[in-house]
């Protein structure tokens, strides 16, 4: 049976190498190529590998890189410091046997971290591991929509992503951005358990029924922790232009707060203020309060 670490290493090393030109790295293109990236005898040659040691790589069979020929792949590859530790996160694990699976139950949210969503005076939600919605507070319900609307396994960040067929003409450069960056967090946990059911239930799902995610999927990027600057489109008091941070909170690997602010006094924030108020009232999305704005 293939490692599923060791497969995983492979997938990104092949879509790695396929960002690469020839040009990129000194090469002459040559003839006629049959593939868009460099060739794997290219990277081989580059790294200083034989050929058929690294094709073995990217196959995902029985192959345990030293630390000395990962370096060596991360300089060829150019890879940034992320990409790099999400190398060597996947190949250290390659070397280790297929551990046992214990199922550790569902994620919880603490009660301590409950009660610091609700003293936040700005919309903020706590993330799973796997980008599952596990806890909000009403600022992110005013913003986002009332997520007591959806069953609880469809509460997760990359399934309301690419669920909702109304942003099909909407899907701009904005848009794709945002599903990369929860795309790379998701990668960044697969490569802590590749085999997980959570993940391989959403990837396999959106794989089968996405050609957009399979597209951003095949990439490989990677994203431990992110940020970012987003607008939501309100009808009912305009756009509102908010920056974004994800927080780590306790647990290895653990949950993450996603945490949406304005400058203080900013028009942004009054109109977030505004919405938050017309939500309290009942007065905003009257026409269907589980609506979502897009998240």
């Amino acid at each position: 049976m293939t490692h599923p670490y060791a497969r995983e290493l492979g997938d990104f090393l092949r879509a790695r190498r396929g960002r690469l030109h020839p040009r990129d790295v000194g090469l002459e293109p040559g003839g006629r190529r049959k593939v868009t990236g460099l060739r794997r005898e290219e990277l081989a040659l580059l790294s200083g590998l034989s050929t058929d040691y690294y094709q073995r790589m990217e196959q995902g069979r029985e192959v345990r890189p030293s630390d000395d020929v990962l370096d060596a792949l991360a300089g060829a590859l150019g890879l940034d410091d992320e990409e790099r530790r999400h190398l060597f996160t996947l190949a250290r694990a390659a070397r280790r046997p297929v551990p046992v699976r214990v199922d550790p139950g569902p994620e919880r949210v603490p009660e301590s971290t409950r009660r610091l969503l609700l003293v936040l005076d700005t919309p903020a939600v706590v993330l799973g591991r796997h980008l599952d919605l596990l806890a909000w507070n009403p600022w992110a319900t005013a913003l986002l929509g009332d997520p007591e609307g959806y069953p609880p396994d469809r509460l997760n960040m990359l399934l309301l992503m690419f669920d909702d067929p109304t942003t099909a003409s909407r899907r701009c450069a904005a848009w794709e951005q945002q599903a990369m960056d929860y795309i790379g967090m998701m990668r960044a946990a697969v490569a802590t358990d590749p085999t997980h059911p959570r993940a391989t239930a959403i990837v396999g799902e959106l794989s089968i029924r996405s050609a957009e995610f399979r597209r951003l999927w095949a990439r490989h990027d990677v994203r431990a922790s992110v940020s970012g600057t987003k607008t939501f489109e309100v009808p009912e008091v305009g756009d509102i232009v908010l920056d974004w941070d994800t927080y780590p909170l306790p647990g290895n690997p653990g949950p993450v707060m996603l945490v949406f602010t304005a400058a203080p006094g900013s028009p942004d924030a009054d109109r977030l203020r505004l919405l938050a108020s017309l939500r309290a009232t009942g007065r905003a999305g009257e026409s269907d309060p589980t609506r979502r704005r897009d998240i």
